[in-house]
């Protein structure tokens, strides 16, 4: 047995209600509403016409107190006709962010692309030196080749 006495109900069999007993105790449940409904229709038809306002009925003392509370929001159900399903989402902070992030992102790269940002400058500047070693060293080989040629040909006759 598990500390603090309590029984755990794992490894039991699933108890499952058939049709004929949901349909029996939902006929008892109606008629239970409707006898209690009848009941009160006839006592108080004066209190439902003066309980039909919005407001819910009022907890201890704040019926007798009034209290404006400016960062307590009162929870109102919509009802469907009143959504608008085509009105745009509000997206949350995150998604918004997130959103902003990736435009920078994209505008970034569009005008690295282009050659305007510091960074793409600085890529270019050292390409182009790179590019000019690599000519440089391509004419040092060409020049060592056409020796080598020279003397290989001097040495043959």
């Amino acid at each position: 047995m598990p500390r603090g006495g309590k029984r755990s109900h794992k490894g039991r069999g699933k108890q499952f209600s058939n049709p004929e007993e949901i349909d029996r105790q939902m006929k008892a449940q109606r008629e239970k509403e409707e006898n209690e409904g009848a009941e009160r229709g006839s006592s108080s038809e004066s209190e439902e016409e003066s309980s039909s306002d919005d407001e819910p009925k009022k907890k201890g003392i704040e019926g007798l107190i009034e209290i404006e509370n400016p960062n307590r929001v009162s929870q109102k159900s919509k009802k469907v006709v009143e959504i608008d399903v085509n009105a745009p989402k509000e997206l949350s902070r995150r998604e918004r962010e997130e959103i902003e992030k990736q435009k920078a992102k994209e505008r970034y790269m569009k005008l690295h692309l282009e050659g305007k940002t510091d960074q793409a400058r600085a890529d270019l500047a050292r390409l182009a030196i790179i590019k000019k070693q690599r000519e440089d060293a391509a004419r040092k080989r060409d020049e060592l080749r056409k020796e080598k040629e020279a003397e290989e040909a001097k040495s043959k006759r």
